[in-house]
């Protein structure tokens, strides 16, 4: 018998039960008081094992605490269950408890209904917040959404929870829907709003949208603190305004290395290798250390630009001279940058030397390079690597064997395909024009003013054919006629985008596209022959990087 049952059975003996039950309160308070909640609840078992007591509000609400802090599940269900039979389930503080320690311990189906079925707890924001923070931890956004939507009053947390989860969700322009309703609502941002709903306009390239987030920071004087100053490069270098962002690096403060990283990165997606090797030289200079997503980004800039020796230099240099062991990040690079510049063989041999398994990233840059390179047998070995195939996969293998006329190989995967009923991602490109976002699809007929881009399309076409454009004909897939092949290519989404813009915008004016996938080879002679006919700049944005066409030369230098 432990000590405290011997004191409880004297008491028993000696006491009331009211004076009892008041002994037993200060027993476990004083263990929570001391910093011993695990010990709280061993006495609270204790206490309902040796004693008839039946446990009151007050007793329950120092359980709870101490389930809180110890994050006692079991114990926190087993005291749900009692609270229920004793009538206590409407009380807001009792459920206040439970609803924390079941956000803690990720039992969220439970913590919402005990939301839900409880008078007025929903209109205290500190409660609607942890569940909205618990769902968005376990990646559940939709039940988080339905939290947020269902709050009689939201504060700043919540505001800033709901958009920062949406961005992590990938649902971009959700945010700064948002964003705008949290301003209509009178809560002002701070700076944490300020990074996430730039780090949305960065993934958009809504660069009229991030224009107007920034100034207005200026306008209500927000600190730009490393954080915002990334996330201002970030956006900038992203949205295509890379001059910005350079002169936002050269006026903010640069100790920490977040700053130098994005940009960095920013000349890296831009094709600007030597400028991001004159900033990592400067870096070094002020005296800031590199770290993991340094090396990242000085690998991507190299991979981009073709600087094969570079690269290799600065994989040994992270390893040897900076300690910093290679993450699967940097093998993803490496092996990029090896396989864009024709060493194909050296990095099917990296990936089979890493230290930990390759990721799909890593198999689709040396397929992308088979198809480059037009190596067959390397890309069936690299097929036969991956687990999961998506429908880019199966279309780079049938290109690999398109582009050396092997039609049926790739008719073989074409019905490999419609059997295992994959899809083909579509190509997306959109515009902006006064904030607002055009989108565009391969041969899409949708928008209210198709009729006239169509027309502007055939004139351009017609027009740069003078001047000497070919279509690329060897990259459509299909074995047909020439002709048909010219017409698919046409009607590629970057080329109906080029054209709304051109019709919309006046002459010299700079066009801005950006697209879901990478540009193709045709797209790309098409944007550097309309840049010189036009005389005006193109900035094309694919899920890699960025192409500055003007002059009828790519600052990628045809190297992408």
């Amino acid at each position: 018998m432990t000590e405290l049952a011997i004191n409880l059975s004297t008491k028993c003996i000696a006491e009331s039960p009211s004076t009892l039950l008041s002994y037993c309160y200060s027993i476990i308070r004083a263990s929570i008081e001391k910093g011993s909640p695990q010990k709280a609840l061993l006495d609270y078992k204790t206490l309902l094992v040796s004693l008839s007591i039946h446990p009151d509000r007050r007793m329950f609400s120092y359980v709870l605490e101490a389930c809180k802090i110890t994050s006692h599940l079991k114990i926190a269900s087993e005291t749900h269950a009692k609270v229920m039979k004793s009538g206590l389930q409407l009380d807001r503080h009792l459920s206040s408890s439970l609803v924390t320690v079941y956000v803690a311990g990720d039992f969220l189906n439970e913590a919402r209904q005990l939301f839900e079925e409880t008078p007025d707890l929903g209109s205290v924001p500190l409660y609607g917040n942890l569940l909205i923070m618990g769902y968005l931890r376990t990646g559940d956004y939709e039940s988080s959404l339905h939290i947020f939507k269902r709050m009689p009053h939201r504060d700043k947390v919540s505001w800033n929870s709901i958009i920062a989860g949406s961005v992590k969700s990938r649902r971009f322009r959700e945010a700064i829907s948002l964003f705008r309703r949290m301003l209509k609502s009178g809560t002002r941002p701070n700076g944490f709003t300020y990074s996430s709903i730039l780090s949305a306009c960065a993934r958009i390239g809504g660069l009229s949208c991030g224009e107007w987030v920034h100034n207005m920071m200026v306008e209500e004087g927000i600190n730009l603190n490393f954080i915002l100053a990334s996330a201002l490069i970030d956006m900038y270098s992203k949205c295509g305004r890379i001059k910005t962002a350079v002169e936002i690096f050269n006026v903010v403060k640069r100790e920490d290395v977040s700053v130098w990283n994005s940009m960095i990165t920013g000349f890296a997606i831009h094709g600007f290798g030597f400028d991001a090797l004159k900033i990592f030289s400067q870096m070094k200079q002020e005296n800031v250390t590199p770290d993991s997503i340094t090396f990242v980004g000085i690998l991507v800039a190299c991979s981009h630009c073709g600087m094969v020796e570079e690269g290799r230099q600065f994989f040994y240099t992270m390893k040897h001279c900076h300690k910093i062991e290679p993450l699967l990040e940097h093998y993803g690079v490496m092996v990029d940058l090896l396989s864009r510049a024709g060493f194909l063989e050296e990095a099917y041999r990296m990936i089979k030397e890493m230290p930990m398994d390759p990721d799909i990233v890593i198999w689709r840059a040396l397929l992308s390079a088979c198809r480059t390179y037009e190596d067959s047998r390397l890309g069936e070995i690299v097929i036969d690597h991956m687990v999961e195939l998506n429908s880019g996969d199966y279309v780079l293998l049938s290109n690999i064997y398109s582009s050396t006329r092997k039609w049926s190989c790739a008719e073989r995967i074409r019905v490999l395909m419609r059997k295992s009923r994959v899809r083909k991602s579509s190509g997306l490109s959109w515009v902006e024009i006064n904030g607002i976002l055009h989108q565009f699809k391969a041969g899409d007929q949708s928008h209210p003013q198709s009729e006239a881009i169509y027309r502007v399309l055939d004139g351009l076409v017609k027009r740069i054919k003078v001047e000497g454009f070919v279509s690329s004909t060897e990259l459509v897939l299909m074995d047909v006629s020439e002709e048909e092949k010219e017409v698919n290519l046409n009607y590629h989404s970057e080329k109906l985008a080029l054209s709304f813009m051109v019709l919309k915008t006046g002459p010299g004016t700079e066009i801005r596209i950006s697209k879901n996938l990478r540009i193709c080879h045709d797209c790309h002679n098409f944007m550097k022959i309309v840049s010189r006919v036009l005389c005006r700049p193109i900035i094309v944005r694919d899920r890699l990087r960025f192409h500055h066409f003007e002059g009828g030369s790519c600052s990628c230098k045809d190297y992408w």
